[in-house]
């Protein structure tokens, strides 16, 4: 698709540097995109004849662009980035923003709290997280708070504070939840062992805490200090149940951020695990739209940034299970094939795809639960014996008495079935007779599933009122087929159900899921009924008009028809203007037939006087 002159201006005036390139519409940004080389990138755009539905549509809208020069790919890539947060342009892929995540933080004060939060202060304390999962925070700060004496008020202990004796000791020294530094009886050293050992935990490395409980708890034991002992090894206990809890990857692995996608026509689905010490602190799932088509490493490589950007991730090494390149000095990116990388990114795969499978079935059994919750409406209100899971529909269209023709469309589980529709040419009827053209269309149609041993429907529609559903009746009951079919006639002004044997419309709540779905197959049957009957009123008047003509063929009438709209226009041409539509002969051949055909002119006798 070639660009508009003024824009072609543009691009030829881009540079062979990296950068950023956004593409703006009438109302602004619609697209941001990096690239190493401006302005290759940018053409081909405009220059590739392969590109998809949507890259298309994209390429339709871009009325102007513009860049920003970099020094790199990898500043090209967090500019993009940053761009596509702050513009969200509806043709990229977006990270949903909004969605604030809890840390937990180690306040900068003497004798540190440690507290949940979703504000980050630049204050000088230090933040662990952020926590995708409310309860895993929760599950962690409640052990902690089990484990270690830390006070949860927010006094000001400075040095001068605790010695003037300004404050008094609360409920939490009482329970055995706090030391209370507030009054000096926990000194500062062993407060600051306690918060060294939490920031091990919160870093997920174990083996320290546990070394040191299992060390008090033998102190104790030998001094014969039993019940300190006991006390020490509830503690042990809970960190041994804690960290059975959390998925061990392996000792000899460190701090990994491990990402994997996978996806079907509509969505990208990606499983992001962060694991540090060996352990998987964080696990994500999240699905985003795709906008152009994207493969699975174009919508995996920005998502990489923004969630190692909002996690807060600085591990040095990536695992995927698509090759991803990114501009990340000191970062290595691998798609591990053996070992316990691979095992560890098969964890990842075996995630995103159940995260897949589930919302694909989520979606089917949302459809499933609509048009079974449709058809059981259905059911009730009509008081049926059955599911109407096979609905079919009638109609007659002609005009003016002309070309009489009859369609019945078929709905399978509340949808259309269009391999079932079936027009019918009415065969025994002449004229404009609604009445009998149903009862011969309702009689061919199951005379012929009856003779095939096909299903019959569990319902049947005919539109139009008393007298229609009446033939449509008598034609079940020639068949024998009577009340095996349930049948009922929906009248055009008022949207009134007629049911057979009852001169009074039955009552159906004008908002009811089962009125909109008989408007809807009303609709459909119409639709498809009258361009069947244009399609043979059209090929009739051509028949009639033109076509007796001998020597000019369908093509020549056609030909005209569509030009002139009316024989009576063509009739009027000039020879001149004839021979220069269909040459000198068919010119001939036509003024021929119509002076032929032109109705006398009689003059009218003179009048008698009388005598």
């Amino acid at each position: 698709m070639a660009a508009k002159p003024e824009l072609q201006a543009q691009i030829n005036a881009l540079p062979h540097k990296p950068g950023v390139y956004k593409y703006f519409d009438d109302e602004g940004i619609i697209y941001v995109g990096k690239a190493i080389d401006l302005r290759k990138r940018v053409s081909s755009y405009f220059t590739k004849q392969d590109h998809n539905k949507k890259t298309q549509q994209l390429v339709r809208n871009i009325k102007r662009l513009e860049f920003t020069i970099v020094d790199s790919e990898s500043d090209a890539f967090l500019l993009e980035n940053n761009l596509i947060k702050q513009h969200q342009p509806k043709y990229n892929i977006l990270l949903k923003d909004g969605k604030t995540y809890p840390f937990l933080c180690l306040t900068n004060e003497r004798f540190p709290r440690l507290i949940p939060t979703r504000n980050k202060i630049n204050d000088g304390s230090r933040y662990y997280g952020p926590y995708a999962n409310g309860t895993a925070l929760n599950v962690l700060l409640e052990l902690i708070r089990t484990l270690y004496p830390l006070r949860t008020c927010n006094y000001n202990l400075s040095v001068a504070n605790v010695e003037a004796g300004k404050f008094k000791p609360c409920l939490e020294l009482q329970i055995g939840n706090c030391n209370a530094p507030c009054i000096a009886k926990e000194d500062e050293a062993t407060y600051n062992a306690y918060i060294q050992q939490i920031r091990n935990i919160l870093n997920g490395d174990l083996r320290i805490p546990k070394q040191y409980f299992r060390e008090r708890m033998s102190a104790a034991a030998q001094e014969m200090q039993y019940e300190l002992a006991h006390a020490f090894k509830v503690k042990l206990d809970k960190l041994e149940a804690f960290q059975a809890k959390s998925t061990i990857v392996s000792d000899t692995l460190t701090n990994i951020d491990v990402f994997a996608i996978a996806s079907n026509e509509k969505s990208g689905f990606i499983t992001y695990l962060k694991v540090m010490n060996g352990s998987i602190i964080l696990t994500q799932s999240l699905e985003v739209t795709k906008k152009l088509d994207e493969d699975d490493a174009e919508i995996l490589a920005p998502l990489i940034m923004q969630l190692r950007q909002e996690f807060e991730s600085e591990s040095k090494e990536i695992l995927t299970n698509v090759a991803v390149s990114l501009p990340l000095p000191g970062t290595t990116l691998t798609v591990p094939q053996i070992g316990d990388k691979r095992k560890l990114l098969e964890l990842a795969i075996k995630n995103v795809l159940y995260a897949r499978k589930e919302k694909e079935s989520m979606n089917e059994k949302s459809k499933d639960v609509n048009e079974v919750r449709i058809m059981e409406t259905i059911k009730k209100d009509l008081r049926l014996t059955e599911l109407p899971k096979h609905i079919e529909c009638f109609d007659n269209s002609n005009f003016q008495g002309d070309n009489p023709v009859s369609a019945m469309v078929c709905f399978r589980n509340a949808k259309p079935s269009k391999k079932d529709y079936r027009h019918y040419h009415v065969k025994t009827v002449v004229g404009a007779n609604d009445f009998d053209t149903m009862y011969e269309v309702v009689t061919r149609r199951y005379r012929r599933l009856v003779d095939e041993g096909a299903s019959l429907p569990q319902l049947v529609i005919i539109d139009g009122g008393k007298g229609q559903l009446g033939m449509a009746v008598k034609a079940l009951k020639d068949l024998n087929l009577w009340g095996q079919i349930p049948v009922i006639g929906i009248a055009k002004r008022l949207e009134e159900i007629y049911v057979p044997n009852d001169p009074l419309p039955i009552y159906i709540d004008k908002r009811s899921e089962s009125l909109r779905l008989f408007q809807r197959m009303r609709d459909e049957v119409h639709r498809f009924g009258i361009t069947f009957h244009r399609s043979r009123r059209d090929a009739s008047t051509l028949k009639t008009e033109l076509t007796d003509v001998k020597g000019l063929g369908p093509v020549t009438a056609d030909k005209l028809l569509n030009k002139f709209k009316s024989v009576k226009k063509i009739r009027e041409l000039s020879e001149s203007e004839l021979i220069a539509e269909v040459g000198k002969a068919k010119a001939k051949i036509l003024q021929t037939y119509f002076a032929e055909n032109e109705a006398p002119v009689h003059p009218m006798p003179p009048r008698q006087l009388p005598a």
